[in-house]
């Protein structure tokens, strides 16, 4: 028996106490950056492997099972779509595009739980018939979105709102028709401005709404349409098509008129009659109303 304790190898209760202090301060770390995660008042020994594995979890995984647990479905269904269709861009995407100066979406956490918390309220709405509130969530993301390289994401929630079949004519669809209008000035596509432009004055003329600012939505719509009408008529002007230019800039006009901007009014006045005489019918263009301004 003694000549047996030869083969067995010396234990080194030196090395053993190292790593057993090791393997403690690795746990005491990762409970310590969990209690931090949950808040200060939760003890780590009642973390749970829920818990932990939701911790290890990437926060991609962490925020759609959280979303599937607590029932919205539609939400995590829609979170989903959202990042396929980033990555789905980026593989395709241009070197040197805007979009990619950001990294992908499913990389930025904050990004994520800010959709999924708006996505989940809307959803809770969408339930009860609430659709006033599913609207204000989504017209809450186009806002959030203000970012350039997030600008298919304001795209996308504002049309969210005003493409909706139910909900489509509340106030919050009414302001993302008018942000979904600048926007869309913006990128030069100017019968789409013109379509939501127009969309946004009446239905905001028959609501008589504010915007999330405090601005009469219908005040809005109606110095955004002048704008589009103007820049409309500059290619039937160039192109010497004089009626179609009188006829889009008497649109401006009238909805220069309806703005309550004397300035507006003036500039909307003056092109008129500038289209007339460039048309050669001289007696029109000295007809035209004079604005008196007070300044």
């Amino acid at each position: 028996m003694n000549t047996a304790v030869g083969f067995l190898p010396e234990i080194n209760t030196n090395k053993s106490k190292q790593r057993s202090s090791t393997y403690y301060s690795r746990m005491k770390q990762t409970k310590e950056s969990l209690r931090a995660r949950l808040g200060p008042a939760r003890p780590a020994e009642s973390l749970t492997r829920k818990e932990i594995a939701l911790f290890r979890s990437s926060p991609k995984q962490s925020i759609c099972v959280r979303l599937l647990q607590e029932g919205f479905h539609r939400s995590f269904s829609e979170l989903v779509s959202l990042l396929r269709s980033d990555q789905d861009w980026r593989a395709t995407a241009e070197p040197g595009s805007l979009r990619l100066r950001a990294p992908p979406l499913v990389e930025q956490r904050h990004k994520m739980e800010t959709i999924s918390q708006h996505l989940s309220l809307a959803e809770e709405a969408e339930r009860t018939g609430i659709w006033s509130t599913v609207c204000e969530e989504r017209l809450l993301l186009g806002r959030f979105f203000s970012d350039p390289e997030d600008l298919w994401l304001r795209f996308y929630f504002y049309h969210s709102c005003t493409d909706r079949e139910k909900g489509r004519f509340s106030r919050a669809a009414t302001e993302a028709r008018a942000c979904l209008t600048e926007l869309y000035l913006d990128r030069g596509e100017l019968e789409e401005a013109r379509q939501q432009g127009e969309l946004c004055r009446k239905q905001a003329e028959d609501g008589g709404w504010l915007d999330s600012d405090g601005r009469p939505l219908k005040l809005r719509a109606c110095r955004d349409l002048w704008k589009i009408y103007r820049e409309l008529a500059e290619a039937p002007l160039a192109a010497e098509d004089h009626k179609k230019a009188r006829t889009l800039l008497h649109e401006g006009n009238s909805r220069a008129a309806e703005s309550e901007d004397k300035h507006m009014k003036g500039e909307a006045a003056f092109q008129v009659g500038l289209a007339y005489q460039r048309a050669g019918d001289h007696s029109t263009a000295k007809q035209v109303p004079k604005i008196v301004f007070d300044f």
